[in-house]
């Protein structure tokens, strides 16, 4: 490893990037073996599966559509799909391609907060490249990478553009290429916009390099991101995709919860695990960061506490807080940097090393003890979903007459497994029902309209709809019941 006196860059050598590497492949054998010893090989959530559904549509039929020959606009990232569909262009989806995308993703997230680390803390200077590590088997970090959806690569975009600027570049028509590029992930990365703008007006020298930053930005932005607003106009005639909306509608009951219950909930998924001891580093890069008027990094900073904001204002924090993911490698890396550089300094004089070794053996015990528990979550988070939602759509393509009409609040699987003609009733491709995705006696005159035949829900989602059906189907799972919660049932809505 060596730094170029040019532009300050840190070579990696190749045993760096090999210990990374191994780092990534026995996290993702933990996991995936785990889940397959616990139950099966799978994903974590049913979206995950809309996102292989329109991937094998567009692989094998060319269309952008979650049912064949009809275009619609319920895939939340373009550009994951995209990706998730050479594997089926290779006939290697959907495991094990999805499985090495998201594992290719921990890798160059690992990589990157290395070489932050590296470039901003000249005295990092490790044997083992032990923030790159940390960022490999940090396990919400993990879960997301082998979800199957596009959270971590949102996350990895999202933390490179924060990382340039915490590192001083003025690449600024790079920053709005990225910054446009993650929109094609996923639309919050529009939020990019306020760190970089923010660094350019504290950074450039002048009016007129202000000026011209900003213009490099936008040409940037703009060039991907006016695409992304005609590709999502000419599918489904709105500016964002159908989940843009469907899913604040979904949540109103969680926005008037009072803030100091959402911040708890925030606080309890993002705090769960190593990050918890990471909490004085945040706090004392911050510190540095106001000192030396490091504008980068308070620009990251604020992006960060507002990104998180907006997440608990508007959606919940259940599944770990998979809506905020995407924020936290650039929270975590915070923790690591003050640690880096707490970890040479002599801050506590000769008794430094107590602290330093109490800090240390914090994160090492709660990182190692969190891939075990963390290889356990997610296999019951997999288990979960094909005991469930998979068993169901097998069931459904097996059992239900072919022209039966099936409204379903998780499509994924079925979209998948099944190709009986579906209503959404969680909007994604039924957006003529999110103004009244939660109210149950609109949602029954729908159905009626819509001529619907079967209903397939968890029970405690619609409590007053689904009152005295008849059940047909019911998947029994006792992983399910083991959590307290209800199977889901497959049930007439009137006679076929």
């Amino acid at each position: 490893m060596k730094r170029t006196s040019s532009n300050s860059m840190i070579e990696f050598s190749k045993r760096d990037l090999a210990i990374l590497a191994f780092a990534v492949i026995l996290i993702a054998a933990i996991y995936l073996l785990t889940s397959r010893f616990m139950y099966a090989v799978g994903f974590p959530l049913d979206d995950s599966w809309i996102h292989q559904t329109y991937a094998r549509n567009l692989a094998l039929n060319g269309e952008w559509a979650f049912r064949t020959g009809i275009p619609s606009a319920g895939s939340t990232s373009p550009l994951w799909s995209a990706l998730l569909a050479l594997g089926f262009l290779l006939n290697l989806s959907p495991y094990i391609w999805t499985f090495f995308l998201g594992s290719l993703t921990i890798f160059a997230l690992a990589v990157l907060c290395e070489w932050a680390a590296r470039t901003l803390i000249s005295s990092y200077r490790p044997k083992i490249p032990w923030v790159g590590i940390f960022m490999a088997i940090e396990w919400h970090l993990v879960w997301a990478g082998l979800s199957g959806m596009e959270t971590l690569l949102h996350g990895l975009i999202l933390t490179v553009v924060l990382v340039l600027l915490m590192t001083g570049t003025h690449r600024y028509l790079t920053l709005g290429l990225l910054t446009g590029l993650s929109a094609w992930v996923r639309p919050d990365g529009l939020t990019l916009m306020g760190p970089v703008l923010l660094t350019i007006i504290f950074t450039a020298g002048d009016t007129r390099s202000r000026v011209s930053a900003v213009i490099r930005y936008f040409i940037g932005f703009g060039s991907l991101f006016g695409l992304y607003l005609l590709f999502n106009l000419s599918i489904g005639g709105t500016p964002m995709p159908n989940t843009f909306y469907a899913k604040q509608a979904e949540y109103t009951t969680w926005q008037t919860l009072p803030i100091s219950v959402r911040l708890g909930q925030m606080f309890l998924q993002l705090l769960v695990g190593p990050s918890l001891v990471l909490i004085p580093g945040v706090i004392g890069w911050l510190v540095k960061s106001i000192r030396e008027r490091m504008w980068g990094s308070l620009a990251a900073m604020l992006w960060c506490a507002g990104y998180f904001g907006l997440y608990i204002s508007r959606l919940p924090m259940y599944q770990h807080g998979r809506y905020i993911m995407p924020a936290m490698p650039v929270f975590f890396l915070f923790g690591l940097l003050a640690f880096a550089e707490f970890d040479k300094s002599k801050l506590f004089s000769r008794y430094h090393w107590v602290a330093q070794t109490l800090w240390r053996g914090a994160v090492a015990m709660l990182a190692l003890s969190f891939i075990i528990l963390g290889a356990r979550s997610y296999a019951q988070d997999v288990a979960v979903i094909e005991s469930e939602m998979v068993v169901v759509a097998k069931w459904a393509a097996e059992n239900i007459p072919p022209a039966s009409v099936i409204a379903a609040h998780d499509i994924g699987a079925l979209g998948y497994f099944d190709q009986h003609q579906l209503i959404d009733l969680a909007g994604l491709i039924s957006p003529e029902v999110i103004p009244f995705i939660r109210d149950e006696p609109r949602i029954a005159a729908f159905l009626n309209e819509r001529n619907a035949d079967y209903v397939i829900a968890f029970p405690e989602f619609y409590p007053n709809l689904l009152d005295d059906l008849p059940e047909v189907f019911s998947t029994n799972s006792e992983i399910t019941r083991s959590l307290n919660q209800e199977n889901m049932g497959v049930y007439l809505w009137k006679s076929p």
